[in-house]
């Protein structure tokens, strides 16, 4: 990342993948082309996203870009959390500290678990009948 000004994160959750780009800018927050409010409808997930920017204190001065595929809402809130908190660091490495006590720099690993054979799911068997 030769150029200071511009600065990616890679975030994922379950199988959520979020590229984020940091740019200095007027505070403006694109998720897939969409602005943040129409793409994230619920507040909780907005504020998932944006809580890196709030700790680090850099609301209004970076423009975000998130490009995220895969799982769901609340996956993919999560991994731009991860993202946008990973680019951070690159931008202010003395941030690492706060961001890691917070938990925005630990990547939540749990997955979904996989349907095995001999079995209707992961771990749930095949309905048994007596009679």
């Amino acid at each position: 990342m030769s150029d200071s000004s511009l600065q990616w994160g890679l975030g994922r959750r379950k199988s959520a993948v979020a590229r984020v780009r940091l740019k200095p800018g007027a505070g403006g927050f694109v998720v897939n082309g969409r602005p943040i409010e129409e793409y994230f409808p619920v507040e909780d997930q907005r504020r998932k996203a944006l809580a890196p920017l709030k700790l680090a204190g850099l609301e209004g001065s970076y423009d975000v870009h998130c490009n995220v595929a895969g799982g769901g809402p609340i996956g993919q809130a999560g991994a731009v959390m991860l993202g946008v908190a990973r680019a951070i660091k690159a931008i202010n490495p003395t941030l690492d500290p706060q961001l890691r006590a917070e938990g925005f720099l630990t990547r939540d690993s749990r997955m979904k678990e996989r349907k095995k054979y001999g079995r209707r799911g992961a771990r749930r068997g095949f309905q048994f009948s007596k009679r």
